[in-house]
């Protein structure tokens, strides 16, 4: 059975709809890759998934429980923890407050973390407003994974961030992968992306269009719906 099931999911903002049946879903300690083009309802998907955006069709079932109509905040209680789109760390907040602000019981602690991202033990004190980005996106991984969640959801995992910054966190979800974390990732970086990940979805205007994996993304199909 999967732990994320997407089935026909359907979303509108207002009046006008963004999703027209997405389907989707992620194994226990998968990696699954989740792709398209700008605007194609990528981050709509896992703001359905999660609540935020409720969908009014289709079904989206975690750890085996329909979730459809949960609030986002009981969605996070069952194991999804989520590194958003442009980071959105506590500005105000210290490095290790912003840690242990929603951490909950089990295998990751703060010095977990600490180890996983040396650099953010090196600024614990500091408010995350002073980090870089790259220092950002470690410590909102760093933040999920203090949910100990059963899936983590990235939304764009290295988007603006400098080379070295990319590499260090391409390291990170392998390390994650090999321990057996199950994860949704959105990227564009496909050279890195492909590797790490087990089974893709493309997405084009809303719906499921190509699943497979890595290796059956072929140039070809690359050029048609990702356009690279």
């Amino acid at each position: 059975m999967s732990l994320l099931a997407v089935c026909g999911l359907e979303t509108f903002y207002g009046a006008s709809q963004a999703l027209f049946g997405v389907d989707l879903d992620v194994a226990e300690g998968e990696v699954v890759a989740l792709m398209g083009r700008n605007g194609m309802g990528k981050t709509t998907t896992i703001r359905s998934v999660l609540g935020l955006t409720p969908a009014r069709g289709g079904t989206v079932r975690f750890a085996g429980r329909d979730t459809t109509a949960m609030s986002p905040h009981r969605i996070a209680r069952l194991g999804i923890g989520l590194v958003p789109e442009g980071r959105r760390c506590f500005p105000n907040l210290t490095v290790t407050e912003n840690l242990v602000a929603a951490a909950r019981p089990g295998r990751w602690t703060l010095g977990g973390i600490e180890r996983l991202f040396p650099r953010l033990a090196e600024r614990r004190g500091q408010m995350a407003r002073t980090l870089s980005g790259g220092e950002q996106q470690m410590l909102a991984i760093g933040r999920a994974l203090m949910t100990n969640p059963r899936l983590v959801i990235l939304d764009e995992a290295t988007e603006g961030l400098a080379p070295v910054i990319r590499k260090d966190i391409w390291a990170v979800i392998r390390t994650l992968k090999g321990e057996g974390q199950s994860i949704l990732i959105v990227d564009k970086t496909l050279a890195e992306l492909l590797p790490s990940a087990d089974r893709c979805f493309v997405l084009e205007k809303g719906r499921t269009v190509w699943s497979g994996r890595p290796e059956a993304l072929t140039p070809e199909l690359q050029d048609r719906h990702l356009g690279v």
